[in-house]
């Protein structure tokens, strides 16, 4: 049985064609400064997405730490989304590691944090607070692609009042190719921005984050006390232009095969599908009832994050084609009993 994984966009496995072109990369020691494919790829990012220098990093959890860190002083902090990945999901690194003050903000449906919570949230010059730093945003959100005009008014009143901007860009090529709107565009607004491309390109690891020259030497800097530096990484590299060469546009299937999947589970009894956005849809299901339709699913050969939340997300990626959409659906059928009412 082949399994699908839906658990993330994270899980895809490069193709034979992205392993061949990794075993000819050309390598040397990125640590030094001396691997030519990693050098290729962050000037092509960069240049792409119309910033002075790039980063290669082994993951997005460190792409957007450094960044912060390379924004912030020990002391500083910086405004964030209640629900966004660098407050709730990567280990508290900021504050932990960064001596940098998250300042949480509660975020619209859309994703976006409301002006007015934000001006109230920003702290007088005054010993008694952190000092105000930084605004970080992210695009996509939970699949949401962030509203552009929202961006554009955000980053002038951030800079404004002398902050600077960053973006979790994890997935902003599915952004891009959901909204229309081309990549620089989107990240135009930012003083910083981080991609990754393990996540639906399908490489097997690392970011890049994009900013000015002085951001990048500081961040590559933070990098190395992070034990980011990896040597002969091209081979990674090598792995991530290919992806950036063949699987931006098809980005589009995802979405696609998403839709077909929310279409397909709302005429299932006991499934509520809350909304399906890019690669994402999110269901809910009865507490009760969610170790057995993990089970259930399992034993169906189809993996799914389901913890203690009624609230289940799919993700759909490049190892996931249609064969496998209709197959989920008929397995989400097959479950016993109401699921969402029981």
């Amino acid at each position: 049985m082949v399994e699908i994984d839906l658990r993330s966009d994270t899980v895809t496995r490069p193709g034979e064609a992205m392993r061949a072109a990794m075993a000819v990369a050309p390598v040397g020691d990125d640590v030094y400064g001396e691997d030519p494919t990693v050098q290729r790829l962050e000037r092509r990012l960069a240049d792409e997405l119309g910033f002075a220098a790039g980063l290669f990093v082994p993951s997005g959890t460190q792409s957007n730490l450094v960044a912060l860190m390379s924004h912030c002083r020990r002391g500083d902090e910086y405004l964030v989304g209640m629900e966004a990945h660098t407050y709730k999901y990567e280990g508290g690194g900021a504050a932990v590691l960064g001596s940098i003050q998250p300042q949480p903000i509660v975020q619209a449906e859309d994703g976006s944090l409301p002006l007015d919570a934000l001006a109230k949230a920003i702290k007088p010059d005054d010993p008694h607070f952190a000092r105000t730093r930084l605004l970080a945003l992210e695009n996509t959100w939970h699949g949401r692609v962030l509203p552009q005009d929202y961006v554009v008014a955000a980053a002038d009143w951030a800079h404004s009042r002398g902050l600077a901007v960053h973006l979790d860009g994890a997935r902003l090529f599915n952004a891009a190719i959901a909204s229309g709107v081309p990549a620089r565009t989107l990240a135009a607004p930012f003083d910083s921005v981080s991609v990754c491309l393990s996540k639906g390109l399908g490489a097997p690891v690392g970011s890049v984050l994009l900013g000015s020259e002085t951001l990048i030497g500081q961040a590559r800097r933070w990098r190395k006390m992070l034990g980011g530096g990896m040597r002969q990484s091209g081979v990674l590299a090598a792995a991530a232009i290919y992806a950036l060469d063949h699987q931006v546009a098809r980005l589009a299937e995802d979405h696609t095969r998403a839709e077909r999947l929310a279409a397909g589970l709302r005429g299932i009894d006991g499934i509520r599908v809350l909304g399906q956005f890019t690669n994402m849809v999110f269901i809910d299901v009865a507490a009760a009832r969610l170790r057995a339709l993990d089970a259930h699913l399992r034993n169906a050969g189809v993996r799914v994050s389901i913890g203690y939340l009624p609230t289940v997300r799919l993700v759909t990626h490049i190892d996931i084609d249609d064969a496998a959409i209709t197959h989920v659906i008929d397995v989400f059928r097959t479950f016993p009993g109401p699921a969402f009412n029981a």
